[in-house]
């Protein structure tokens, strides 16, 4: 593969179409806002300034994944010769089905199209395309550029060769595959949500303080970080909608959003992204947990 196209530039497509780049893949960014793309732009110059300043890359590193770039607004950057479409826009399946639909009337028979989705069907968004045996899902981690693992789904209607060239492809990325079926939340959502809503749970019984909680996952049982500063990380709305879609899927209680993760959603409070959530990041560097 040598061409590669990202749809949405979002803090996960934005990530996706730098580590390729630095892996010295032909990407196309694309995204409908230019205000957006100017944010990854700047996001992604400063990820990598970042990996010069810590000994991790070299300026001439910089200056070849930027020159691998191009970020665009003209959907039809997309063609027969794109061998590889990742979609990382919004968890919404309407509006995902519908950029499946115009990726696959732009590629070619050979282009795999892809979806970053952490909860929707592979399938369902399969169903959209003229060759379902081509869509296969890869589920990045955030961030991007620091975290080993793609969960790669595979439908029931996936090519076991579309398989092999997506793991194949995620080894060349210095990523590490692992391929799970096409059920909701597949295995990271599924069991992480619960534990997130969990804890909020907690919270909201009164039973420790946000750091309190945060604290005792980190030392207690090895996290790098607390459930609920990972869902400020991952954005309180995201959480919502994932535990919803889980909830609507398997209909089991453990995937009812709490009414505290509700509310805050509704107020606006979404996380690191609104600058509030569980914790304050009006000093992003010094977030300070919140008392509920």
């Amino acid at each position: 593969m040598k061409s590669i196209a990202v749809i949405g530039s979002g803090t996960m497509g934005t990530g996706i179409a730098q580590v390729f780049a630095q892996r010295h893949y032909k990407v196309v960014l694309i995204d409908s806002n230019e205000e957006a793309l100017e944010r990854s732009k700047r996001t992604i110059e400063k990820s990598l300034d970042i990996q010069i300043s810590k000994e991790l890359i070299s300026l001439e590193d910089k200056e070849s994944t930027l020159n691998h770039l191009i970020l665009s607004s003209d959907l039809h950057f997309i063609n027969s010769s794109t061998d590889l479409v990742i979609e990382a826009i919004t968890e919404r399946l309407e509006v995902k089905q519908d950029v499946f639909k115009q990726m696959d009337q732009l590629s070619g028979p050979h282009t795999i199209l892809a979806s970053n989705t952490s909860s929707i069907s592979i399938h369902k968004l399969s169903e959209v395309t003229s060759d379902p045996s081509r869509v296969i899902g890869m589920h990045f981690m955030n961030p991007v550029p620091r975290m080993p693992l793609v969960e790669i789904i595979q439908s029931k209607s996936t090519d076991v060769s579309i398989v092999d060239q997506i793991v194949q492809l995620t080894n060349d990325l210095n990523k590490i595959p692992v391929v799970v079926n096409d059920h909701p939340g597949f295995v990271s959502n599924r069991i992480l949500m619960p534990m997130i809503n969990e804890a909020i749970e907690c919270l909201g019984d009164g039973v420790a303080t946000v750091d309190g909680i945060d604290q005792v996952m980190k030392l207690g049982m090895s996290h790098p970080m607390g459930p609920l500063f990972l869902a400020d990380l991952i954005g309180l709305d995201v959480c919502k909608f994932i535990l919803d879609v889980l909830y609507k899927e398997l209909h089991k209680e453990k995937y009812k959003s709490h009414q505290l993760l509700d509310q805050l959603v509704s107020e606006g409070h979404l996380g690191r992204k609104t600058n509030r959530g569980f914790y304050d990041y009006t000093n992003p560097k010094n977030p300070k947990p919140i008392s509920f």
